[in-house]
């Protein structure tokens, strides 16, 4: 689930005592209120914030952990993509015992927010029910951001824990193609856009321009592993799209300088209902770039719930 931590400040203001020199113009007062300053987030702050609303779920103090949420949250679950009130109303059949943490990973987005990845394992009910071993661990994302002082999660996301996939066979070499001539495409503030223009690279082969759309900092989350920007580089190539198939579109600012877009993919033809994609884009030195993509969230659909998925949100088929 997100985590979520607040950050309290306080203005204080004095008033100019005497009166003014009748050689000066009297200036008037600054009555414009300064927001703080948010202090640096560190690794150690993130996860603290991020295990802190788990705490919210063993406790089961519902108020807490909707107050730990910005008004305009999204959680990608395999029913749906649902808003702050969908998430905190999902977490009453959640009855977590005993809750640990591995593979921590954290991003800095800006000074106004950040994002962690981790490995979450479960033991505890779901409707009453023990939830089983099989299907009691996840990968997990979550991005906070700071609204007016105060830390506030803004997504999160939980995907299977599967198996490293088998080491892909290398591809053999092509000859030159149009895509090796393309102009390198440039990102912008609308994430939709930025998103359709990766899934653009990939149908032209375009790899170069993949990868000058990703940040040095990049992160892909997968059931299979987490990857850097290498590893995501090396696995995409070769990688067939022109059956895939992309819908459910969702966006919304984390900040003014990073955004998320989340949506459905599916390739046709394939079994199954497709996957839930999430990427964040964020703007540094004037340049925007991904910085992290969490995939892999089956799309299941609410009528075959019959046990809960990692997070408890969503069954196990």
């Amino acid at each position: 689930m997100k985590k979520i931590f607040v950050l309290v400040s306080a203005l204080i203001m004095t008033a100019a005592c005497g009166a003014p020199s009748t050689n000066e113009p009297v200036r008037p007062a600054n009555t414009s209120a300064e927001k703080p300053t948010p202090a640096p987030v560190t690794e150690a702050d993130a996860i603290a914030k991020e295990k802190a609303i788990w705490d919210t779920l063993k406790n089961k103090d519902y108020a807490a952990f909707n107050n730990m949420l910005a008004d305009d949250e999204l959680e990608v679950t395999p029913e749906a993509v649902v808003d702050k009130a969908g998430s905190t109303a999902m977490v009453k059949d959640f009855e977590p015992s005993e809750v640990t943490f591995s593979d921590w990973k954290f991003l800095s987005l800006d000074k106004d927010a950040f994002v962690v990845t981790y490995t979450v394992a479960v033991k505890g009910k779901f409707k009453g029910k023990e939830i089983p071993a099989a299907t009691g661990s996840a990968r997990a994302s979550s991005a906070w951001a700071n609204r007016d002082g105060k830390w506030l999660a803004v997504y999160h996301q939980e995907c299977p824990v599967k198996p490293p996939a088998p080491p892909a066979k290398a591809a053999a070499k092509e000859a030159t193609t149009p895509a090796a001539t393309q102009a390198t495409p440039i990102a912008g503030p609308d994430a939709i856009a930025n998103e359709k223009m990766v899934w653009d690279t990939f149908k032209t082969k375009n790899y170069a321009g993949f990868a000058a759309l990703l940040d040095a900092s990049f992160i892909e989350v997968e059931p299979d592993g987490v990857y850097d920007k290498a590893g995501t580089l090396k696995a995409i190539t070769g990688f067939d799209v022109s059956k895939a198939e992309l819908s459910d579109w969702k966006a919304i600012k984390i900040d003014d300088d990073a955004s998320l877009v989340t949506y459905t993919y599916k390739m046709a033809g394939q079994p199954g209902d497709g996957e839930r994609h999430t990427s964040i884009w964020t703007k540094r030195d004037g340049k925007w770039a991904a910085v992290l993509h969490h995939g892999g969230t089956p799309v299941r659909m609410p009528a075959g719930m019959v046990m809960p998925s990692p997070s408890m949100k969503a069954p196990a088929k």
